[in-house]
């Protein structure tokens, strides 16, 4: 999958990403790493809006799994089952969410657990980044179901 083409499936599947006017900065099967701009994301106190924070390293999290069912699993949902973030620093520019699997090694399991029940959880991990620093952290366990 292209950036590209990530960024027009959640401009059209998930409408916030559009008004965020997030990009995808970089994509692989090990790391999806999404940016967006300050203004469309500004709170009142001209930093990022921590709703806007929180959604983009969701979203960078959710579209790591999307990238890697993408090809083997086209008929999967996923979903968000819960999530913790905690803030280190306040935002007053571009911003960005890189997510990982949480224990890559579990990623077979995974994929086993999906094929044989359907559905299968995982955790993933996003960090937010800001002017080349660490601006907070992500945790969160997503549920995969294979709608077919």
């Amino acid at each position: 999958m292209e950036p590209s083409e990530l960024v027009q499936y959640l401009y059209e599947k998930i409408p916030l990403s559009r008004f965020m006017q997030i990009s995808a900065l970089e994509l692989s099967e090990h790391c999806v790493r999404l940016g967006a701009p300050l203004t469309p994301n500004m709170n009142h106190r001209a930093t990022v809006f921590g709703g806007s924070a929180s959604s983009l390293a969701i979203l960078a999290a959710w579209s790591l799994l999307h990238v890697r069912l993408h090809i083997s699993s086209p008929g999967v949902s996923i979903v968000i089952q819960q999530h913790s973030m905690d803030y280190e620093r306040p935002m007053n520019g571009e911003f960005a969410a890189r997510a990982s699997l949480a224990v890559p090694d579990q990623w077979p399991r995974f994929l086993q657990a999906l094929a044989r029940f359907g559905k299968a959880r995982i955790a993933v991990n996003s960090t937010l980044e800001f002017a080349g620093e660490l601006a907070g952290r992500f945790s969160g366990e997503f549920v995969a179901i294979d709608g077919r």
